[in-house]
C-alpha cells in the first residue's frame, strides 16, 4: 500500500509543479485545483483501479455519479470534471496516456509516476505468444517486436510507412509527437520478424484501393489502427497469463527500462524515445532505482 500511495503522491506533486511552474496559477487556484483532483485517487481507490489506462470513458461516467452520490452538487461536479479534464490533458503530454477517454477534450495517460513495465523474462514470454504458423501471427510477432524494440508509441507504429523502414540497416525513420522525426533502431530478432511478415504475409493482406505504403494492415488490407493494435495487445495479454494488464505504453516502458538497467546512457535513450526533455526521461532511472531497492531489500542480510 506505502507504495500506492507514494505513487499517487508523486503523480499529484509533479501535476501541481505543472500548474506552479508552467501555467503560472495562483496558490489558491492551485489548491482548489489539488481539492478538485484528489477525489479522483480516492475513487481509484474505492474502485480498486491500479492503472490510469482503467479510466476509460465508461469508468469516468461512473466517476461522476460517485461524486454525485457522494453529495457533491452540480457545480462542484461540473468543476471537478473541468480538472479532470486538465489532469488528463497533461497526462497525455508526459506521455502517461495514449488515448484521450474522454470526449474531444482531455487525455489520459499514466506514467508520470513510477512507470510499469514487464522483466525481461516477462518480455520474452509475452513475445513468444503470436502463433508463428499462422499470417496473422506471424503480422502480430512482427508487430509487438517492433513495439518493445524500438520503443515505439502506437501512434507511431500506424503512421509507420514501407519507405520509413531499411531492412539492411534496422533503421527505423519515426514520425514522433508534433510531428518531429527520428531515427530508431531494432535487433535481429525484430528485423527478422518484420521481414517474414513483409516477404509472408503483408503481400496476402495488401488491397491497392486500401493499403498504401503502410507496414502494418488488418485481415481487410487496410492499415492496422491503434484501436486494432490494442485489440490484439489485450489478446496476447490474456493468452499469456501474466499478472500485469499489458497495454502498448507497457511495452514502450519495458524497452526504456531495460535499455537503462543494461547501462545505456540516459541521453540515448532520450533521443530513442523521442522525448524532447531529459526530465521526461529521467523517470525511468526512478524505475530501475526502485527495483535494485527491492532486490537489496530481499537479499542484502541487512537490508
Amino acid at each position: 500500500m506505502g507504495v500506492e500511495i507514494l505513487q499517487e503522491e508523486l503523480m499529484l506533486n509533479r501535476f501541481i509543479d505543472y500548474l506552479s511552474n508552467q501555467k503560472s496559477l495562483s496558490n489558491l487556484t492551485i489548491r482548489n485545483y489539488k481539492f478538485d483532483i484528489v477525489p479522483l485517487f480516492e475513487f481509484m481507490k474505492v474502485k480498486y483501479l491500479k492503472d490510469f489506462h482503467e479510466l476509460d470513458k465508461k469508468t469516468l461516467r461512473t466517476y461522476l455519479f460517485w461524486l454525485v452520490d457522494k453529495g457533491y452538487v452540480k457545480s462542484s461536479v461540473v468543476r471537478k470534471l473541468s480538472v479532470l479534464r486538465g489532469f488528463l490533458k497533461w497526462l497525455v503530454e508526459v506521455g502517461v496516456l495514449d488515448v484521450d477517454p474522454l470526449p474531444k477534450r482531455g487525455k489520459i495517460t499514466r506514467d508520470k509516476y513510477l512507470p510499469r513495465f514487464l522483466s525481461q523474462v516477462e518480455i520474452n514470454k509475452f513475445l513468444s505468444i503470436p502463433d508463428k504458423s499462422s499470417d496473422i501471427g506471424k503480422r502480430d510477432k512482427a508487430l509487438l517486436e517492433v513495439i518493445y524494440g524500438a520503443g515505439l508509441r502506437v501512434s507511431e507504429i500506424t503512421l509507420l510507412n514501407l519507405k520509413d523502414i531499411n531492412l539492411t540497416t534496422g533503421e527505423i525513420i519515426v514520425l514522433g509527437k508534433g510531428s518531429k522525426q527520428r531515427i530508431v533502431l531494432i535487433g535481429d530478432i525484430a528485423l527478422n520478424s518484420l521481414k517474414i511478415y513483409l516477404d509472408l504475409v503483408r503481400p496476402k493482406l495488401y488491397d491497392p484501393l486500401k493499403s498504401g505504403e503502410a507496414v502494418f494492415l488488418n485481415k481487410f488490407g487496410s492499415c492496422l489502427s491503434q484501436r486494432g493494435i490494442q485489440k490484439r495487445i489485450k489478446y496476447y495479454c490474456l493468452k499469456s497469463g501474466l499478472s500485469h494488464k499489458i497495454h502498448t505504453h507497457m511495452l514502450r516502458h519495458s524497452f526504456a527500462t531495460h535499455l537503462l538497467e543494461g547501462g545505456a546512457d540516459l541521453r540515448v535513450v532520450q533521443g530513442l524515445l523521442g522525448h524532447s526533455s531529459a526530465a521526461t526521461t529521467q523517470i525511468y532511472t526512478h524505475v530501475t532505482l526502485e527495483s535494485t531497492r527491492k532486490v537489496y531489500q530481499k537479499y542484502h542480510p541487512r537490508g
